[in-house]
């Protein structure tokens, strides 16, 4: 295992947060990790030097309601047995939008300035904090194509809380010290123009990151949504970085299901998973490729993905989800590996083969 430490040398859009360029995901806390693995996994990334966490109300994964909030309460455990680390750490959380059909995240069909600020005050408690640095709204409001849907529908639009309305609510939190900065997750280019738009408008808070799926099987960010960020100062913080477990090898002999998938996976674990972009049979056969790829040029998937995305200028902290320290210290030693040009030449033409199967 290489000793590398990492310095928090990454600004983040136009706010004055300066972040390690990776960042620790947590949505595996409370269903796949337990609270005392979850809090040795807390331990070494800070010893390694990171100081970027990011959460969400609705966590652990795959959502249900008993485990709904379990993730902050991790957290905000592990921040009171370690007085001092709250101070070391950026921590970044996120808003849960329209419910999506988990009436125990959001009730009612859209998401007003009252439930933004209510989510805010349970996060805070949950976290045992008195401030959010990052608080991201993780996906819009409004009807967009995500998790799987590829096609905007007009009709379906179902939108009560315009966006102004939303900063005003972010605003107030802002006014109050109980948030610091604002985010989005899940977004598309006119939503990241829209609010940094209005925000500039009205002296409202400005965005300062936007939280989207980014990996070797899911490029979409490079559809338009990485020129509106890099010209609007927005910065990028992806996630999955690893595909849900598709870009580390693991599922290549077995698959994500019947008697030789690996039990330990999200994937093979949970159905409901099965059944998003993750779980496409297109997603797994590209995987594949790309895995088969990185061992051709004497690099194991997870370094091959990872610097995929470490190494990518699009990208300022890239958010990774892990189930125990070792799988951190293999994601962590993974920085500093190169892609020389003839890989990524290879690497783009498999995506020009077989484009994104798990947008």
């Amino acid at each position: 295992m290489t000793t590398n430490s990492f310095s928090p040398n990454v600004s983040l859009g136009q706010s004055d947060l300066r972040v390690t360029p990776i960042c620790l995901g947590t949505m595996t806390f409370g269903e796949q990790v337990s609270e005392p693995v979850a809090h040795a996994v807390l331990d070494r990334a800070l010893e390694r030097g990171i100081n970027f966490i990011d959460t969400a109300e609705m966590y652990s994964v795959p959502a249900r309601q008993e485990t709904c909030g379990a993730t902050e309460t991790i957290i905000g455990n592990w921040f009171a047995k370690n007085p001092g680390a709250r101070a070391k750490v950026v921590l970044a959380t996120k808003v849960a939008g329209p419910s999506r059909g988990m009436p125990w995240v959001r009730e009612g069909s859209g998401m007003t300035a009252a439930d933004i600020v209510a989510s805010c005050n349970a996060s805070l408690k949950r976290l045992q904090t008195d401030v959010i640095d990052l608080y991201q709204i993780h996906w819009p409001e409004r009807h967009v194509p995500s998790f799987g849907s590829m096609v905007y529908d007009p009709k379906q639009e179902r939108s009560v809380t315009p966006i102004l309305e939303q900063l005003e609510a972010f605003a107030g939190l802002v006014k109050a010290g109980k948030v610091r900065h604002i985010g989005l997750s899940n977004e598309t280019p006119y939503g990241v123009h829209e609010f940094v738009r209005l925000a500039e408008q009205h002296g409202l808070p400005r965005v300062a990151t936007v939280q989207n799926a980014y990996c070797l099987i899911n490029r979409t960010i490079e559809n338009g949504l990485d020129e509106t960020m890099h010209r609007l100062n927005v910065s990028s913080i992806p996630y999955s970085p690893l595909g849900f477990g598709l870009l580390t090898g693991k599922y290549d002999a077995g698959g994500t299901e019947g008697p030789d998938a690996p039990k330990e996976g999200r994937i093979a674990r949970y159905e409901s998973v099965r059944r998003q972009r993750w779980g496409r049979a297109d997603a797994l056969k590209a995987a594949r490729r790309y895995n088969a790829l990185a061992r051709e040029h004497g690099l194991t998937p997870v370094q091959m993905a990872l610097a995929f995305c470490y190494t990518n200028w699009r990208v300022a902290s890239t958010i990774i989800g892990v189930t125990s320290v070792a799988q951190l210290d293999e994601d962590l030693d993974a920085w500093g590996t190169a892609l020389s040009p003839e890989l990524m030449a290879e690497i783009d033409k498999i995506r020009w083969e077989m484009r994104d199967p798990a947008v």
